[in-house]
């Protein structure tokens, strides 16, 4: 069994307080005895009339058996399978991009109108999150899995067969809606499975689909709308959906530690649907933002996402008329740049994230969530930014040919690979029980952020150029660098400010609930008199 590396309790002088010995009480027990592949959920030990848990500290740790219940070549099965599933729903946020004249036309519209409905589609990625983290919680990955993937593929079909601008608006947003999902549930699976310092190399491996996708989209978009009718573009994605559903009913069990839905047996009706409705409530996942570490975290993913939707749309509409390309599948061809930058950098940007978080461990002598992210701060404050410069002001001032832009566009592809592995996993790490909210408050964010930069881009292009948007681009990514740095530095004690005033809350409650409790008590010993 490989060794664990576990952060320091988050208040050194509180060890022995009665509040942290509740806490640890919390932590879910694993039977290590169980078959390899048998994952039967982990029963808690917290009485059913306890729920809901609330865990006041925000780094709980979980028991190391609990990472070698699969063997390695079952982990890679479901890696690969949560990648391809991943792929699914970014593809299809950019697949139509080279078709948007095309469908634009389809329904009298204009192109303006169509990247409207992308940029809804993106929000609708956004709020998609805060429902399906909290249900993987207390559901489990697996259901949860499924039941998004029949949805995805029934909602893909109906965007193919739309009849109006209507229904496709309304089958579009349902499909960002339940392809989210995927993301959620795969970046918590893969924190069910891997160790802490593990995690950021199979986390590479499966975000290469979420930003291939994006990437390949517009070039097998053009190549498809070139030589038939852009709806065969859904009619594809109908059939990937329907390819990961029989994926995921075959080859996907159920990862998770503890099944929230548990904890609630033997509980009466009413008080059943009262905690289930506290335990799916989307506020869960905004609450966790009292947390200014993963706001910094939020930032830097949402920069990288702004950069990356705001690089991918206008690129039919910029480059085209630059280099006086005349086809869909032409301007496709540039899509490939980033896209072979995300393979690329699937190699490295997870085993580097890996490779500083052990190094700072042994410096330290002991893991700390935040060291992680500074294997992100050179690609995110650096490379990016002056490759985002070179990109916008080459094509603004027409030097560097179709070279340059095309170079930078595969550095940023490579640069990203080396982000956001060590993004997502920290959000892994920092909550080891409540990763799946916290991964989709991370989503939630960023993708609410590419929503953003998918409505604004063409008009800004329009407005200001593509060399001053650029440079917005890139101040935004130096800024969420800053960000980023400030969490390495303070995140921790940010969080051990924010447990204590939890725990110091708590302890109020606690107080006020037992003068109730000895008031009403007094009182019923008096009318007894």
């Amino acid at each position: 069994m490989s060794q664990s590396h576990h952060e320091e309790p988050v208040v050194e002088s509180e060890k022995k307080t009665e509040i942290d010995r509740q806490d640890a009480e919390t932590i879910h027990s694993v039977n290590t005895e169980r078959e390899p592949t048998n994952l039967t959920n982990i029963r808690s030990r917290v009485s059913t009339h306890d729920v809901p848990i609330e865990h006041y500290s925000s780094y709980i740790p979980v028991p190391d058996e609990v990472y070698d219940r699969l063997p390695p070549s079952r982990k890679v099965v479901i890696v690969t399978l949560l990648s391809f599933c991943s792929f699914l729903a970014p593809i299809s946020s950019t697949t139509i991009l080279a078709a948007v004249p095309e469908v634009a036309a389809t329904y009298s519209s204009t192109g303006t109108i169509i990247n409207l409905s992308n940029a809804l589609y993106m929000l609708f990625m956004g709020v998609s999150p805060c429902v399906y983290g909290p249900l993987s919680q207390v559901y489990g990955r697996r259901i949860t899995c499924l039941i998004t993937a029949i949805l995805f593929m029934g909602c893909s079909l109906g965007t193919a067969l739309s009849p109006n601008l209507v229904s496709y608006f309304i089958f579009r947003i349902l499909t960002a809606f339940e392809g989210t999902a995927f993301l959620t549930i795969g970046a918590s699976c893969i924190g069910d499975i891997y160790r802490p310092s593990e995690r950021a190399t199979a986390m590479g491996w499966f975000l290469s689909g979420t930003l291939i996708g994006p990437a390949f989209g517009p070039f097998i978009g053009g190549i498809i709308v070139t030589f038939k009718s852009w709806r065969v573009i859904f009619y594809l994605q109908t059939t990937l959906a329907g390819v990961a559903t029989i994926g995921a009913y075959f080859l996907l069990p159920e990862t998770a530690h503890h099944m929230k839905i548990d904890d609630l047996v033997g509980l009466p009706l009413r008080a059943k649907a009262r905690v289930l409705w506290g335990m799916l409530n989307p506020w869960r996942v905004i609450r966790l933002y009292k947390y200014p570490n993963l706001i910094m975290v939020a930032l830097a993913s949402s920069s990288l996402v702004w950069n990356m939707y705001s690089l991918l749309t206008p690129i039919r509409y910029i480059l085209n008329p630059r280099f006086n390309l005349t086809t869909p599948i032409q301007s496709g061809l540039f899509y490939l740049a980033p896209g072979c930058g995300y393979i690329l950098g699937t190699f490295g940007g997870g085993k580097y994230a890996d490779y500083i978080t052990i190094k700072w461990t042994k410096k330290r002598g002991v893991r700390v969530s935040e060291d992680r992210l500074r294997s992100a701060l050179p690609f995110m404050g650096i490379v990016m930014p002056i490759c985002m410069l070179l990109y916008g002001w080459s094509v603004e001032k027409r030097f560097g040919g179709i070279a340059l832009p095309v170079i930078m566009m595969f550095v940023q592809g490579v640069a990203q690979l080396f982000c956001f592995p060590s993004l997502n996993t920290y959000c892994l790490d920092v909550m080891q029980q409540n990763g799946a909210e916290v991964i989709a408050g991370n989503y939630m964010i960023r993708y609410l952020f590419a929503a953003l930069g998918s409505a604004t881009v063409l008009p800004a292009v329009e407005k200001i150029g593509v060399g001053w948007f650029s440079t917005i681009s890139a101040l935004f990514l130096v800024v969420s660098s800053l960000a980023t740095w400030a969490a390495v530095l303070w995140g921790r004690g940010w969080r051990e400010k924010i447990d204590q005033k939890r725990r110091a809350n708590r302890g109020k409650m606690a107080e006020a609930e037992h003068e109730l409790k000895v008031v009403m008590d007094n009182g019923k010993e008096k009318e007894m008199v």
